[in-house]
């Protein structure tokens, strides 16, 4: 085999998330993403053995934000890939519509930066990902 011929093993990830929207406007999430930049995104993470993609989300949201949120339904899937030690990651993220229910804890400190509210307006200005903003656009959309 060449060097010309070499095929690239491409690692497949999913997650979920939580695309919380209460009366103090969406919930988002302060990280540091793998290239050390600091952004606001929202909750989301790794689907676990044995879990559905929405308890994994409704998981993912209490972990990362200390609300207990109630499912409303599936809102968009999107899939994008990314470099992580050099090595392609085709990603696949299920998000879900969610209400928020109660505050039962902190958002965990060995991930999240901070955890606040926005009006859709200020968030529109704080998201960096794409797939963030088109969310966004279907949010605002009202679909």
């Amino acid at each position: 085999m060449t060097r010309d011929s070499h095929v690239e093993h491409v690692i497949r990830e999913t997650s979920a998330g939580g695309v919380v929207l209460g009366i103090q406007g969406l919930l988002l999430v302060k990280v540091k993403n793998l290239q050390g930049t600091v952004l606001w995104t929202l909750p989301k993470g790794h689907i676990e053995a044995g879990e559905t993609a929405e308890q994994a989300a409704l998981r993912e949201v209490k972990e990362e934000t200390g609300w207990n949120c109630r499912m409303l339904e599936p809102f968009l899937e999107v899939r994008y890939s990314f470099r992580r030690d050099n090595r392609r990651v085709d990603k696949s993220v299920r998000w879900f519509r969610m209400d928020p229910v109660e505050k039962v804890g902190e958002a965990d400190p060995d991930e999240i930066l901070d955890c606040r509210w926005y009006p859709l307006r200020e968030a529109r200005d704080l998201l960096t990902y794409k797939s963030d903003v088109d969310i966004l656009n279907k949010l605002e959309a009202g679909s």
